[in-house]
């Protein structure tokens, strides 16, 4: 199973998400038990102990006692309150990344908007919007404003083979982030392009960031509530 300087646990790991990810294992199925691993890869319950751990704090499977371990559905997949790709994240968990881009395009900024990036009113920033995808669901829809002077390539960029977060992050180094949640009903046409009714609930993410001496973007994420969840650990 793997390289041999693949720690097991990760085999393990990579055995289950390779499963998922192939769809022969769907959500709701079970996991073989931990008896059953422990035998196919010859190693202590410990290890596979670890490993299905590491699954569950990834979403990837849920462990109900008394009961056994099983595929997670995809309504309760987590995302951490960190600056993370939504790709790597969604590979992470052994599924299918897709995007679609509605719109990359320059604006002039409004009063607001320009107070929000640091630039002047009526300025050319850039403007992107984007729907990412699950094995095939929208799970989030993107809506960013950048700051041309951070990330001057942005409009250059493919949305549909690196997501604007990855380009950011490389071109526009982050320094500092602020971000605000909040519960709330989407818009029609964030409702449309996430397949959801307009009277369910969202989770909606504003997030700012700075890179260097520079405002780099302004995102608002709007995640369906019913296909997420958040959890962070903070550590002073």
């Amino acid at each position: 199973m793997g390289s041999s300087k693949t720690p097991i646990y990760d085999q393990v790991k990579a055995f289950v998400r390779q499963r998922i990810s192939q769809g022969l294992w769907k959500p709701g199925d079970p996991v073989p038990s931990e008896s059953a691993l422990m035998h196919q890869f010859g190693v202590s319950r410990m290890t596979v102990n670890r490993a299905l751990r590491e699954l569950v704090s990834e979403g990837l499977v849920r462990r109900v006692q008394g009961s056994g371990t099983f595929v997670a559905e995809l309504s309760r997949i987590s995302s951490r309150l960190e600056i993370r790709d939504i790709c790597e994240e969604v590979s992470e968990r052994g599924h299918l990344y897709a995007a679609r881009v509605l719109k990359v395009q320059k604006q002039k900024a409004t009063a607001e908007l320009g107070r929000q990036l640091g630039v002047r009113s009526g300025a050319v920033v850039f403007h992107s919007l984007v729907i990412h995808f699950e094995n095939g669901i929208p799970i989030l829809y993107e809506d960013r404003y950048v700051n041309p002077a951070a990330a001057p390539d942005y409009l250059k960029a493919d949305f549909t083979k690196v997501t604007p977060t990855r380009h950011l992050l490389e071109h526009a180094p982050l320094t500092e982030a602020s971000y605000s949640i909040e519960a709330s009903l989407p818009s029609a046409e964030e409702a449309r392009h996430l397949k959801i009714s307009r009277s369910q609930p969202c989770l909606v993410v504003v997030r700012r960031t700075v890179s260097g001496p520079r405002v780099a973007s302004l995102g608002r994420l709007v995640y369906p509530g019913s296909r997420h969840n958040f959890a962070g650990k903070f550590q002073a």
